[in-house]
Parts: structure tokens; C-alpha cells; sequence
């Protein structure tokens, strides 16, 4: 997966339009958005000069050659370096689950599929699903048979659902769930393969999968030293 990012957008929420405007310039619109609040104490934000209100946390999913343009509207346009504004940063990505999928997640970015990448010595992998608003729990039941243990929900609100619509042929709803799993290396593909087959983007859990490298973790030892004794 090679040359393929989630770019992760946070700003308040009446900075995000702005925001939006310059990822639309650069066909850059099928994400999801959260909610959240800051947790900086008031001396750091008068310092950095923000202010202590609602946070927009947006994912979207960049090629390498458009997170140079966008980076470079974000500083020309926003001037993003200037404290108050927001931060944007982008992961890289190691898998999505099919092909049509990623069409949608990408569609008017230019992008040659490679093979998936990892990391050296990456042990764990974060998979996330995108779902419709109220199947978590069959997400989370395929995901088990696929050897997960458990997960995390956030709510969130789809973006660019229309073009979703048009793209793959099925109705999405624009509330969104995303579950988050950490799971060994070698645990993923079977986790990702069971979610795409039984609550898949064709499905009323209408979920798009994909995972992410993850370099060291902590919390998971009592669950390693479980499985290496099976």
C-alpha cells in the first residue's frame, strides 16, 4: 500500500469548513469526521494562541502526491504553521479491504496499487472499520471470528456519502461508527477478510476496512503472553 495515507485533521469546528474548501480543491472528499474537545491546559493554549473550544477530528485517505499539494494549500492558503489554526498529519497505510473499496477512498487521486506494506519489526496492526450507524456490534461479532478480542467505538459523520453512492452502487447513511481493533500482524488479514464478508460494504453494515501500521504498543502484554500459551 504503498504511497497511500489517512490524513488526520484536527481544528475547531469553525475552522473545518476552511479546511474542507482546500480538500475539495485537491479531490479530496470522501472522509469521516468526529467530535471532540481540547485537553491542553489554558497556559498552553494561551501560548500557542487557541482557544479551549469544540475540536473537528477529520480522516481522509491522501496519496503522496496529493498530501504535497495539500500541504502546500494548507500553508499558502490557511497558513496552517501559524499557531490557532489546526494541525493536519498523515499515517501511513498498510492495507484496505478490496479493491473497489479503495477506488472509492481514493477516486479522483491519481494512485497505482502495490503490494501491502509493513513496517520492520511491526508486531500489530490497527484495523479500522467504518460503519453505518448502529451495526458495531456486527462488526464487532465478525471481527471475533476472525480472531479479534475486542474493540473501541467512536461515533462520527460521513463525508462526501453522495459520491459514496454513486461510486460503489449502494446506499450509505451519513452517521458513522468507527471500530477500532489492535490485533497481531498475523491476525489481520483473517480479522479484515471475516468484517468484508459478513458486515461488508454490500451489507446494511455497509463497512469500509483497512489497517494501519503500529510500532509499539503498551497494555497488551497479559493478551500476547495468553496467545503464545494456546
Amino acid at each position: 500500500m504503498s504511497g497511500l495515507y489517512m490524513m488526520v485533521t484536527i481544528t475547531s469546528r469553525k475552522h473545518m469548513p476552511a479546511f474542507k474548501k482546500i480538500y475539495r480543491e485537491n479531490q479530496v472528499e470522501v472522509g469521516t469526521v468526529s467530535l471532540g474537545m481540547g485537553t491542553a491546559s489554558s497556559s498552553i493554549l494561551d501560548y500557542m494562541g487557541l482557544e479551549d473550544d469544540e475540536k473537528s477530528i477529520c480522516f481522509h485517505f491522501v496519496t503522496a502526491a496529493t498530501w504535497k499539494k495539500v500541504k502546500k494549500s494548507l500553508q499558502n492558503q490557511l497558513r496552517i504553521d501559524v499557531p490557532g489554526t489546526g494541525i493536519v498529519f498523515v499515517i501511513p497505510m498498510s492495507s484496505i479491504g478490496g479493491k473497489r473499496e479503495l477506488g472509492f477512498l481514493v477516486q479522483g487521486q491519481e494512485f497505482v496499487r502495490e503490494e501491502e506494506s509493513t513496517l520492520k519489526e511491526t508486531r500489530h496492526e490497527l484495523i479500522v472499520a467504518i460503519a453505518n450507524y448502529g451495526y458495531n456490534t456486527q462488526v464487532m461479532k465478525a471481527a471475533e471470528e476472525g480472531g479479534a478480542t475486542g474493540g473501541t467505538v467512536l461515533h462520527g459523520k460521513g463525508v462526501g456519502m453522495k459520491r459514496a453512492e454513486q461510486f460503489l452502487g449502494v446506499s450509505l447513511v451519513s452517521e458513522k461508527e468507527l471500530v477500532l481493533i489492535v490485533a497481531r500482524s498475523e491476525q489481520k488479514n483473517a480479522i479484515m477478510q471475516a468484517i468484508m464478508e459478513k458486515a461488508g460494504i454490500t451489507s446494511k453494515a455497509g463497512t469500509i476496512v483497512f489497517s494501519l501500521p503500529v510500532t509499539d504498543t503498551a497494555g497488551l502484554r497479559i493478551l500476547e503472553d495468553t496467545e503464545e500459551n494456546q
